[in-house]
């Protein structure tokens, strides 16, 4: 099986950046609801969401939340990576319809365990914060240490 791991704590540095964007529809918000069991009629009944501060229905928080997955899982670090910690603080409702850009960025290297610190944030299509936070992970090991421990 061929594939290619992602960056290696060695060729990790602060400052790098990845991102990944999508845009939440309807069948999104109900696919995530029968996922995750949460059917709270914010999300799932517009006439129930318009008595809300919001007016009509939001996404889940974890829905665009999770967007983070596919940048630190395929992209930074990527392949290999194992996600310690991530920590989110949501700033702003995710509407139907709306893009939404999870981005990390490195900001520690820690040299003891080898770990990355990232810090994540989610905008929507207007620039406006959606949540942020914090991503601890152990990146993936080169290839070739990964072939040595393994034989």
């Amino acid at each position: 099986m061929e594939f290619e791991l992602g960056f290696s704590y060695d060729e990790i540095e602060v400052g790098m950046k990845a991102s990944f964007s999508k845009t939440i529809t309807e069948t999104d918000v109900m696919l995530f609801a029968a996922i995750s069991g949460d059917f709270n009629p914010m999300h799932v009944n517009e006439e129930f969401a318009k008595l809300t501060p919001f007016g009509k229905r939001i996404a889940h928080g974890g829905l665009p939340q999770c967007l983070i997955a596919p940048v630190l899982g395929t992209k930074l670090p990527g392949l290999g990576t194992i996600a310690l910690e991530i920590t989110t603080r949501f700033r702003a409702p995710t509407f139907f319809g709306d893009t939404i850009t999870a981005t990390a960025e490195v900001t520690e290297k820690l040299e003891a365990k080898r770990r990355v610190k990232l810090s994540l944030l989610w905008t929507n299509q207007r620039g406006e914060t959606v949540a942020s936070g914090e991503a601890l992970v152990i990146p993936p090991p080169k290839l070739d240490e990964l072939l040595k421990n393994n034989h």
